[in-house]
Parts: C-alpha cells; sequence; structure tokens
C-alpha cells in the first residue's frame, strides 16, 4: 500500500492559513513575538524543521537577554492596569479568546502535527481540553476569588513542548482570568506557529499576553529572576527544573514547577489479565512522550508469564507512522498512537541508551521496526522510533532510574513487596502511578507507599481536568500544587497567614 500525504494539509496549507487568520502576527518569511501589547518583527531566527519527514518550518525568533526584559518591564505595566480590570470584563474577554479559538480549532490542531509530531486524534483533544478546561474555569471562577487578589507582577510560563494549549496556553488563560498578565516562553522543540495563532486570538480580545522565543539559559534571568515577575510556572525536565527552582527559592518567589519522574505500574497479585491489556497500548500514546506516561513495569516474579501473555499483543499492535499519510485521498487521517518522537536527536539518544542497556545484560523482548509504520515513501525518518522493550535494564543504565520520554518500557521483577516498593520509587518521586492487585486490602495497604501524587489501582492515572488536583511527591514537583481552586490559589495572594498546598523548600502540604 503506497501513501500519500492528504491534500490539504501539506505545511504550506497550514501556513497559508495563518497569514490569513493573523495577519498581525505572521509574515510572510517569520512568526513574530508578542510583547508591550505589539507584535514585532525582531529576535535573530533560528531555522527549524518538522519531526514528521523534516519539511522546514517557521523559524524560532529568539530574543536576546536585554529585549526580554523590555519585554517583562512592558508585562509589569499590563500587569498593573488589568489587575483592576473588574472580573466580569475579564470573563468576557477570555470567553470571546476562546471562541475564536474554537472556530480556529481544526488549524490549531494541525498545527500541532506538524510542529511536535501529534496524530491527529491527539492534537484535536489538546486543543479541545484547552479549551473545555477555560471554559469550566469561566463557569467557577467567582467562588474561587472570594478574597483574594492577584499577584504583584505578571506570572512567567516555561513549559515542555508537549501540550501547548492543553497545559499551556489553558494555563495562561486562566492565570489572565485570575487577574495577572502573562507571559510565555515558547518551547524551543515545537509549538512556535501553534501558540502564536492561539496568542493572537487572546490578543485581539485585550488579554494581556506575552510571547517571547529564545534560550532558556539566554533569557532566565528575565523569566525566572527578575523582580517583575510574580510567579513562575515550569513544566520540564529535572535538570533545567532544578535550576530554576534554586533560583526561586532564594528569590522566595512564588512558583509551580513541574518534573519528570519515573511513573510505575505495578503488578502484584493480580490475575484479571485481559483488563491490563486494554490499558498497555493506551499508554503508548504520543511516543510516551507525556508527564504522565508509564515507561516502567514492576512484575512479581511469578506473574512474569502471564504479565508477557497480556503485554505482548498489546504493545504489537501498537500504531505509529505519519499522522498525515492516506492510502487515498478521500480517506480520513489516520488513527495512529505515535508520529514521531520530538526529533531526530532525541530518537538517537534512545536508540543509544537501548543498544548500551541491551550491551550490559537488558534483554530485549519487544523491538519494533520501521517497517511496521505507516509512512510516505523516501520521507526522512530520524525522528522515529518503533516501540521497544527491554526486561531487567542494568543499574548502570539510566533507562533504570530515568524517564526515557519515548515508546521504550522497560519491566523489573520482583519478589517480595519490599522490592515491589523500592522499583516502583526508583526516581524520587513520580506524578502518578498505578498498582494492578486483585485484593483491595493490599492496595490499600502499599498504594500510600509508593511515591505518586496520584496512584490508581488496576488502572493509570492522568493530569486531570477541571476540578481534579495534580501534583507531585519528591523531586518531581517545587512548589505549588494546580488544578481546581489551587490553579487559581498558585496565582493570587490569600490571606497572610495562607500556606498554599505544595512542595516548597520549609514545608510540604498536601490539600486538605
Amino acid at each position: 500500500m503506497t501513501l500519500t500525504l492528504k491534500p490539504g494539509t501539506a505545511w504550506m496549507d497550514a501556513w497559508q492559513r495563518c497569514l490569513t487568520a493573523a495577519p498581525e502576527a505572521f509574515h510572510h518569511d517569520r512568526v513574530l513575538n508578542l510583547w508591550d501589547a505589539r507584535w514585532q518583527a525582531d529576535g535573530r531566527i533560528l531555522p527549524t524543521t518538522s519531526p514528521v519527514d523534516g519539511t522546514p518550518l517557521a523559524g524560532l525568533p529568539r530574543l536576546d537577554a536585554t529585549t526580554a526584559h523590555q519585554a517583562v518591564r512592558a508585562s509589569l505595566d499590563q500587569h498593573r492596569v488589568w489587575r483592576d480590570v473588574p472580573l466580569a470584563e475579564r470573563k468576557a474577554r477570555v470567553g470571546a479568546a476562546l471562541d475564536a479559538m474554537t472556530e480556529h480549532r481544526e488549524l490549531l490542531s494541525l498545527l500541532l502535527v506538524w510542529e511536535i509530531g501529534k496524530p491527529w486524534r491527539l492534537a484535536q483533544a489538546d486543543v479541545d481540553r484547552a479549551i473545555d478546561g477555560v471554559r469550566w474555569y469561566l463557569a467557577e471562577i467567582d467562588p474561587m476569588l472570594s478574597g483574594r487578589t492577584p499577584l504583584p507582577g505578571p506570572v512567567s510560563n516555561i513549559a515542555s513542548w508537549n501540550y501547548p494549549m492543553s497545559v499551556l496556553v489553558h494555563a495562561m488563560l486562566v492565570q489572565a482570568l485570575a487577574g495577572n498578565a502573562v507571559i510565555a516562553k515558547t518551547p524551543t522543540d515545537g509549538g512556535l506557529a501553534c501558540l502564536t495563532l492561539a496568542c493572537a486570538l487572546a490578543a485581539r480580545e485585550g488579554l494581556p499576553i506575552t510571547l517571547v522565543s529564545g534560550s532558556g539559559s539566554e533569557l532566565s534571568s528575565s523569566l525566572v529572576t527578575a523582580p517583575e515577575v510574580g510567579c513562575v510556572s515550569f513544566v520540564g525536565g529535572r535538570d533545567a527544573g532544578g535550576r530554576v527552582a534554586s533560583a526561586v527559592a532564594d528569590l522566595g518567589k512564588r512558583h509551580i514547577l513541574e518534573q519528570e519522574g519515573l511513573n510505575a505500574w505495578g503488578i502484584w497479585n493480580h490475575t484479571d489479565w485481559p483488563d491490563l491489556t486494554t490499558h498497555i497500548r493506551k499508554t503508548f500514546d504520543y511516543a510516551k512522550q507525556r508527564c504522565t506516561a508509564y515507561p516502567r513495569f514492576v512484575v512479581q516474579r511469578e506473574l512474569f508469564a502471564d504479565f508477557l501473555a497480556a503485554y505482548l499483543p498489546a504493545v504489537r499492535s501498537v500504531r505509529f507512522g505519519h499522522p498525515l499519510a492516506v492510502a487515498d485521498p478521500a480517506d480520513d487521517l489516520p488513527e495512529l498512537d505515535f508520529g514521531p518522537l520530538i526529533n531526530a536527536a532525541k530518537a538517537k539518544e534512545l536508540e543509544d541508551l537501548v543498544s548500551e542497556a541491551i550491551g550490559r545484560g537488558a534483554v530485549p523482548l519487544h523491538r519494533g521496526t520501521l517497517a511496521d509504520g505507516r509512512l510516505l515513501p523516501g520521507q526522512d525518518t530520524s525522528a522515529y522510533l518503533p516501540p521497544v522493550t527491554l526486561l531487567n535494564p542494568p543499574s548502570t543504565s539510566p533507562l533504570h532510574h530515568a524517564e526515557p520520554f519515548g515508546p521504550v518500557d522497560t519491566i523489573v521483577l520482583v519478589d517480595t513487596e519490599a522490592e515491589l516498593l523500592t522499583a516502583m520509587n526508583a526516581s524520587n518521586g513520580a506524578l502518578v502511578a498505578t498498582l494492578s492487585t486483585d485484593d483491595p486490602a493490599t492496595y490499600a495497604r502499599l498504594a500510600p507507599q509508593i511515591r505518586a501524587f496520584k496512584t490508581g489501582h488496576n488502572k493509570p492515572r492522568s493530569r486531570g481536568d477541571r476540578s481534579e488536583l495534580f501534583g507531585g511527591f519528591g523531586a518531581s514537583w517545587r512548589g505549588a500544587f494546580v488544578g481546581g481552586d489551587l490553579l487559581v490559589h498558585a496565582v493570587t495572594d490569600g490571606p497572610p497567614t495562607e500556606r498554599l498546598p505544595g512542595n516548597f523548600p520549609d514545608y510540604h502540604l498536601m490539600p486538605g
């Protein structure tokens, strides 16, 4: 079967639609930065390509540190005006921005496909979760703000590339709804055009948004430690997050830092294998490039044969490939579990880690090939990595203790409950975990000893939406927890004696 690109979905088709939808933000040869309430043709252009097939995309307009600080200072000026805008007007403007994003839902989704490689279904879900989530806050925000005031300065957002809409844009709009001006840095690895279009639609409604591009190291002094910034919201890896955490802790600055952890799925005295099989394939959504992905299975040794019988058919059914490739031009876009990884460098890094682990004794239980994927003839496949499953990665391998952020599963066998808990807690804190066991009493006894913010019984946990709270234990989270009213409280000031639920340098407080 020879595949072809679905007509009307090419990058140039999406680009032309951006030029029409938001000509103030997109010029024929570049994307602009948004600061001081104006779209500005500044910054040094960094060429970028799509992970999907190497197609050249709009280049990142990277600002220098001096210009970035000017942008932050201008955001503070916006903040001082916006914080006094009545809530009813803020709600009306945010609602109008959501209406505009709904109108451009398909274009926002198509941009996510090209820029970060999301399959069509998952790209649409990212957009929809952002819009629907903020609409929930529009309906619920009034009591959440009772007795509270906006922060002294704008909220600065530095987020990873994997969820530009449902994490970053969602957070920005709720922060603005709560009375704050908002700053966001475009993720260097992808999402520029999608974020620019979303911010253009919001800025038209008068929302005080700043969107700038640049390297984290160069802009850190402006976006993290500048005195104008009232709060830092970070989503990303532990190395960068650790540097941000150190900076904000020294300054005593409000912060929300979501960092990676090795989310584990434990199997202990379990027999419902058909149910487990239904969940395994779903864990490969977006190539496990998610903060709540499950790349580690910790399995009771005597159940290993049964586990494999449930696991292998599921992983062999995973579908990956070019998200826009169809057999016939009239076909719908394919139903894929994942497309490429975020870039070729990440795919190569994981390939090398897998080879190294096998060389040191890990046992490959499953290794897919590119021939299994739905790919265009002759396309660039350098960012694609088929699913891999390794048994017992050696302790010297990063795959033993760190999140791979790709379609690589590792399985660890254990003989005792103590070994199970040790293996599930290998990364000093995680965002989610799951324990599959037939006995509710066993779950009730072991789950509190798993260092994850959310632990599921026989089913996966997610970041959650709307009223569901979210945070992390150990090194997976620093600062205020979010979700529901906690997200609003994290970006507003309450009573002077208030202690926000979160993981702070001097205390850890779970929500009541």
